[in-house]
């Protein structure tokens, strides 16, 4: 048993430790009920202050750059057979604004038109790419999933299937691979153009680490339009695009692709990242000296907040400016606006024009030289 004085050193130890309570007396919860809001408060019909969240320092997105959400039939039976056959899409991936515009097709048109003037971006070999370019959304990694052997025959058909006029195919970088994926992309177009070969075919393409041999496989697969972009210029690429990409290494990509039989070659730059006038004019002029015949150009916007920030966004009407001043240097077409990207379906609808017109010159070329008639000739036209 404890004795007196161990008691009270004891208690003196407890009350040291103890919280001193406070002196005033704290309100019952059914008192705080009572001061708050009633509902006569709630139904007086006075405005109360306006409550907002979020940034509000943060700049915001101007009218021109704000889309719908898609609803069409068009739309839902892509994503659909996309579902199914476990493709991917750039449209998805890269949050593009388009999405509801090319996925769509055209109003008032019966299903198979709507899908012929749809436009979908397939992304080859998986979702993950080896590269961290500081403004795209795609997921990233140093050892991607490996190939799917079945993707080049499912893409075909799910093309094949869909009744489109006009595909465009990109892929992630695979710089893993030995060949960085040429030989599944150049197999997948030949797959598409065996099963359906009434379908113009654009292959927006990596750099495949400036090994031009891959990039002569690619030209040579059969497709119609050889892309790759140029993403931004050459003062800025290594502030925008990852390291392993540089301004000269795609020129080279475009230029050998026109060399080795490309019909069209084409690319895209985004504006708003911090570009001069003056830089822009140096690089339309770096891709006329290699002979690009499309360029795009389109607004960046941010994707994440992990990602590099706007610099600016830029007006229509410096857009439209841009598209003059590529056409007047010779640009075979030139889409420019806010929301367009590199794969953009009004300037695919030019080009598919543009495609099918030199076919049709090509083949009228060769029935003159063979001595053909004037009524052979008409059937050309």
């Amino acid at each position: 048993m404890l004795s007196r004085t161990s008691r009270l050193r004891l208690l003196s130890h407890v009350r040291c430790l103890a919280t001193p309570s406070s002196t005033t007396p704290q309100p019952r919860f059914a008192e705080k009920l009572d001061a708050g809001p009633s509902f006569d408060d709630f139904v007086s019909g006075e405005q109360p202050d306006r409550v907002v969240l979020g940034n509000t320092k943060a700049e915001r997105l101007p009218s021109f750059l704000k889309t719908t959400i898609p609803t069409s039939e068009s739309y839902k039976k892509i994503k659909r057979d996309l579902r199914g056959l476990g493709l991917h899409t750039v449209c998805e991936e890269a949050r593009c604004p388009n999405i509801g515009d090319c996925w769509g097709g055209k109003e008032g048109m019966t299903d198979a038109e709507g899908r012929s003037a749809a436009t979908a971006t397939i992304m080859l070999m998986g979702d993950t790419c080896t590269r961290g370019c500081r403004f795209c959304s795609v997921k990233t990694s140093r050892t991607p999933p490996p190939l799917d052997p079945h993707e080049p025959e499912n893409t075909a058909e799910a093309i094949s299937r869909w009744g489109l006029g006009y595909i465009v195919l990109t892929t992630v970088d695979r710089d893993d691979l030995v060949d960085g994926g040429a030989h599944h992309f150049a197999e997948t177009i030949m797959k598409i153009k065996s099963k359906a070969p009434q379908i113009l075919v654009e292959a927006l393409t990596g750099d495949f680490q400036g090994d031009l041999q891959h990039v002569s496989l690619l030209a040579k697969s059969g497709l119609d339009v050889y892309a790759h972009n140029v993403e931004t210029v050459e003062e800025l690429t290594p502030f925008v695009r990852d390291r392993r990409a540089t301004f000269r290494q795609s020129l080279k990509v475009l230029e050998h692709a026109k060399k080795e039989g490309a019909r069209v070659t084409k690319t895209s730059i985004m504006l708003g990242v911090g570009e001069t006038k003056e830089q822009l004019m140096n690089t339309l002029r770096e891709l006329r000296k290699v002979n690009v015949d499309v360029v795009t150009f389109g607004q960046y916007m941010r994707p994440t907040k992990r990602h590099m920030k706007v610099d600016r966004y830029v007006e229509p009407a410096e857009f439209d400016e841009w598209k003059r001043v590529a056409e007047d240097m010779g640009f075979l077409y030139v889409a420019s606006g806010p929301l367009v990207r590199s794969s953009y379906k009004a300037g695919e609808y030019f080009i598919e024009n543009v495609l099918r017109g030199k076919s049709g010159e090509n083949k009228a070329k060769r029935l003159v030289s063979s001595g053909a008639t004037s009524s052979d000739l008409e059937s050309t036209i």
